[in-house]
């Protein structure tokens, strides 16, 4: 068995696609392309022959996951995002720490934009004071604040190694062993919220998630969706919710969101604002249940 097997879920990431899986090209690799249109599956047949490949229609991002799991044979997992590449010995420093750490189902890296720059990827569990900070803005109030903005660990520099809540899934390096006691990924979530979910079911399971700096990776923040999916953000908030408390809570998440998105369709104009008060007309359709379980 391998110490490392590299999962690059892809779907028309074709600018970045190339560049992610030259920076993995001495692990195993499978990349699961979920119904690509823009050349991707014949990049991946022409230029990495000895990656796997498994071709499937789109069924969001956790599905994608776990399908690559399923064929790969190292003791841990890297979840790369295809619009993601390794830094350096960014899969070395992160398999070091977690060999030494055998509490830590997911050890992660710090990410970096393409220029270089921080890109903060640590996060708190949602709540509804979180979610509020998020959708009214407050956030902006006070950005290091942990109070007002605890739900992007306002008051947190990403220079340490710490045990966090949980990470931004563009690069994840995840335990077999900790898979198999915990579970897969959940595929209702689509995409969003896939990694919140699964660290919230490590966390619960006593298993840790790891914060680890010395291992870097570039991202191209919001490349694959270029923001077009705040719709499925706002339900996968709602899934979280109605998954980990309830219907009732899940509700609450819901009034709270459509309040928000109404004031955002007031303050702005263009095709922003008209985004905000589709999403609020939605919101207001039907119960948190009821749109969790809508079709897409």
């Amino acid at each position: 068995m391998a110490d490392v097997s590299v999962v690059v879920v892809t779907h028309n990431a074709l600018p970045w696609l190339e560049r992610c899986l030259d920076s993995v090209a001495r692990y195993e690799t499978i990349v699961v392309d979920n119904g690509s249109s823009d050349g991707s599956v014949e990049l991946v047949r022409e230029r990495f022959p000895d990656a796997r490949l498994v071709e499937q229609p789109n069924l969001g991002l956790a599905a994608g996951w776990n399908r690559g799991i399923e064929s790969a044979s190292g003791r841990f997992v890297l979840l790369l995002n295809a619009d993601a590449w390794i830094d350096g010995d960014a899969v070395e420093a992160l398999l070091a720490y977690a060999e030494d750490h055998a509490e830590a189902a997911i050890v992660a890296p710090k990410l970096l934009n393409p220029d270089g720059s921080l890109q903060r990827s640590v996060r708190g569990f949602p709540t509804l004071w979180r979610l509020a900070t998020e959708y009214y803005f407050l956030r902006k109030l006070a950005p290091r604040s942990r109070a007002l903005n605890a739900f992007y660990a306002g008051d947190f520099d990403h220079d340490e190694t710490r045990d966090v809540q949980w990470v931004m899934g563009a690069s994840l390096l995840v335990r077999r062993e900790a898979i198999d006691a915990v579970g897969p990924a959940d595929s209702a979530f689509f995409l969003f919220s896939e990694e919140t979910d699964w660290c919230y079911r490590f966390h619960q399971a006593g298993r840790t998630v790891v914060f680890h700096p010395a291992a870097e990776v570039v991202h191209v923040s919001g490349a694959a969706h270029g923001g077009r999916m705040f719709k499925e953000n706002v339900r996968s908030h709602l899934r979280f919710f109605a998954k980990h408390h309830g219907a009732h809570e899940a509700d609450r998440a819901r009034r709270l969101m459509l309040w928000a998105l109404r004031l955002r369709g007031l303050v702005f104009r263009g095709a922003r604002g008209r985004m905000y008060r589709d999403l609020a007309s939605w919101l207001a359709s039907g119960s948190a249940s009821q749109l969790v379980d809508e079709p897409r």
